[in-house]
């Protein structure tokens, strides 16, 4: 780690990086969790392969896909179904699906499948063993599966720009692990290496899902029409990604796990720490960045959302990026600091928006110098949980003046700074996310509320004599939860979110884009203020190609020839 010894510039603040508008314009990067597992996969000559595949012409039935690493095997197993349109939705009570999925650890003999065949496609009302580590159900696109049957039957290959519209075949809507309704827990497969970085199960899960919804869809036009029909190009299928739609079940995960999420922002932010640093460029790595910034734009033309709020983002992102096209036609790379003069200068010339996309692109141009940050973005969060019964009473009270500045000086009174509550449904034990004036909902309320609870704990400090945490938590137990945030919060600067997590004005999606994003989601499309629709793995390689330049250069599009005016 020579090469970072004189890092002179430091990462970024947590009060300039854990703001909820920032976090909500995050962008997939190469520390993202399915750029590690293919990465991986690549590294360690993975084979993955379909052992079954028994469906019929309507779609229906059983096929299995099965990945090998060094150590160990995981099979996906996929139930198809002949779901009526009127079943299809995408709202978590949904009882049907088109697909359904679980990962299983090793191969599934006759009896193991038999045994899924009877729990797995009623998802929740089934019943998971300890064999099965992951589980996972997925809808098609109305708007394209039917096109993309019928040109193949044809033999011919679907239209490019509504593959473009849409991006994908199939969208999941649920991918549960880490002990959900009986699956594994994370702590039987951490110690495995290539389980060791979070969600390397699911995004295993979902990249085998587009592998056998390509494959599906290619098997029903054959059956369609045999004499005729054709597989997709190549390049084409590549452009099918796995959609996704995720609602509010996403938003408290990061607040109920302060230690992991600082684990996620600390090695970004240090990585782009590290390229700040680098006091001297190249003319190759300038115009490598000069390339990466033409595919975002294609990316960024290539997105569509309706929603009211994040369309003039995209708008804006456009724009961002075709100024720093112009910017960058006439950097030089022999000026001193040449990325930390580019970042001050995206700092006051872009937006948010831009700004976060520029630092995704700025990662791409050092691979040594961020993908063994990889390594730290997993944690033990039972090394955090200890609270520190020593430390005297002004210390704590200093953290709570520090961390949670804003919400000491937040009038607690005021409806509109608590006027979301956080709760869990009874049919589906999902987040759900309600109007505190509004609903009769206080006897349900989830301890979501860091700010309000950070003020509630300052304001009984007030009023207790000098002394230490013990001692005051001896006599108010009800801060435990508040005492310990704060004191990760003190060795974890990106612990938490810097925002009020009640406000009237608090946008939830904000909180699932950053997930996603470290997921390496693309084309975040919101539905609303509390539900998203995304993409992933769009571009990337199948399990023939890892060996190729594209296992780890798929998260843009394809570089395009410039045309000459």
């Amino acid at each position: 780690m020579s090469e970072f010894c004189d890092q002179q510039i430091a990462p970024r603040p947590p009060d300039v990086v854990m703001r909820l508008e920032r976090l909500g314009a995050a962008h997939a990067t190469r520390l993202s969790f399915m750029r590690q597992l293919l990465r991986r996969m690549r590294a360690e000559n993975w084979s993955v392969s379909c052992t079954g595949f028994d469906i019929d012409a309507r779609g229906v039935g059983t096929a299995t896909y099965t990945g090998r690493g060094p150590d160990h095997a995981y099979t996906l197993v996929a139930f198809a179904h002949d779901l009526p349109p009127e079943q299809r939705t995408d709202r978590v009570i949904a009882t049907a699906w088109d697909a359904t999925f679980t990962l299983f650890d090793g191969v599934p003999d006759a009896d193991d499948l038999t045994r899924l065949r009877a729990n797995v496609p009623g998802q929740e009302a089934g019943r998971l063993s300890g064999r099965e580590l992951t589980l996972a159900r997925a809808n098609r696109s109305t708007r394209l599966w039917d096109h993309v049957v019928d040109a193949l039957a044809r033999g011919q290959q679907p239209d490019p720009g509504r593959v473009a519209e849409v991006g994908y075949l199939m969208r999941t809507t649920a991918v549960y692990g880490s002990g959900k309704f009986g699956a594994a827990d994370r702590m039987l497969t951490c110690a495995r290496p290539e389980c060791a970085a979070p969600f390397q199960l699911e995004m295993l899960t979902v990249y085998l899902i587009r592998c056998f919804v390509l494959d599906l869809v290619e098997h029903m036009a054959r059956m369609q029409a045999p004499r005729t029909a054709v597989p997709l190009a190549p390049t084409l299928r590549r452009r099918f990604g796995i959609g996704n739609s995720t609602g509010l079940g996403m938003a408290p995960f990061l607040v109920n796990h302060p230690a992991l999420l600082h684990r996620w922002i600390a090695a970004r932010e240090q990585a782009l720490a590290r390229i700040r640093s680098q006091p001297q460029g190249s003319e190759d790595r300038l115009q490598t960045l000069r390339t990466l910034v033409h595919r975002a734009a294609r990316l960024a033309a290539d997105w569509r959302t309706g929603h009211p709020l994040q369309a003039p983002r995209v708008v804006g992102l456009r724009a961002d990026l075709s100024l720093l096209e112009s910017h960058l036609s006439g950097l030089s790379p022999h000026i001193r600091d040449p990325w930390n003069t580019l970042w001050l200068w995206a700092e006051d010339h872009l937006s948010v928006e831009g700004q976060e996309q520029l630092l995704a692109l700025l990662l791409e141009l050092y691979p040594d110098f961020v993908d063994d940050l990889a390594g730290d973005m997993a944690v033990d969060e039972r090394d955090s949980f200890t609270i520190d019964g020593a430390m005297p009473l002004h210390d704590l009270r200093a953290i709570l003046q520090d961390v949670y500045a804003a919400a000491l000086d937040t009038d607690w009174d005021a409806c509109a700074a608590q006027a979301r509550i956080w709760y869990v449904s009874e049919a589906k034990l999902e987040p759900r996310l309600g109007e505190r004036f509004e609903e009769d909902l206080d006897r349900y309320e989830q301890p979501l509320d860091t700010h309000r609870a950070a003020a509630a704990l300052h304001a009984a400090l007030d009023g207790h004599p000098p002394g230490t945490v013990a001692d005051f938590l001896l006599r108010h137990p009800d801060h435990r939860h508040t005492v310990r945030r704060a004191q990760i919060a003190a060795h974890l600067p990106y612990s938490e979110i810097r925002d009020n997590t009640l406000a009237a004005d608090m946008r939830p999606i904000d909180m699932l884009r950053l997930k996603l994003s470290f997921f390496g989601a693309a084309h975040f499309d919101p539905r609303s203020d509390r539900w998203v629709r995304i993409n992933m793995y769009q571009n990337a390689p199948f399990p023939g190609e890892l060996q190729t330049d594209l296992a780890d250069d798929w998260t843009l599009p394809p570089a395009l020839p410039r045309i000459p005016a």
